[in-house]
């Protein structure tokens, strides 16, 4: 069984930072896209960050270049995502997700998503 879990999430002031965790488990780490996606209320989810299998690049979406950074751990299947300078418009839900046939723009397989809430 595949699981995603993510954890981490919480409130934080406008400009201050929060370190998200996944913990995986039941797929080959390596042999997938993974990544974060986000969702805020009314709104479709759409991708933060994403790493490939293939060429190992880690790609942003636009509005977060510069303040978030995504990692990995091989060793413990898991994937961290440090966000720094956080805004009040940063949408609310973060999921991890895991793409099959390394395409970040198709999830596989959802975490069940942890809020992150920016204060002003």
């Amino acid at each position: 069984e595949v699981q995603l879990v993510e954890s981490g999430g919480g409130l934080v002031q406008a400009g201050g930072s929060l370190r998200l965790s996944c913990a995986t488990s039941g797929f080959t780490f390596d042999d997938y896209a993974i990544g974060w996606w986000r969702e805020a209320p009314g709104k479709e989810r759409e991708g933060v960050s994403c790493i490939r299998s293939s060429d190992g690049i880690t790609y942003y979406e636009d509005s977060v270049q510069g303040r978030f950074t995504m990692s990995t751990n091989s060793a413990k299947n898991a994937i961290y995502l440090q966000m720094n300078s956080l805004k009040p418009e940063d949408p609310d839900v973060y999921f991890c997700i895991a793409a099959e046939g390394d395409d970040c723009s198709e999830p596989t397989f959802w975490g069940q998503g942890t809020q992150v809430t920016v204060s002003t």
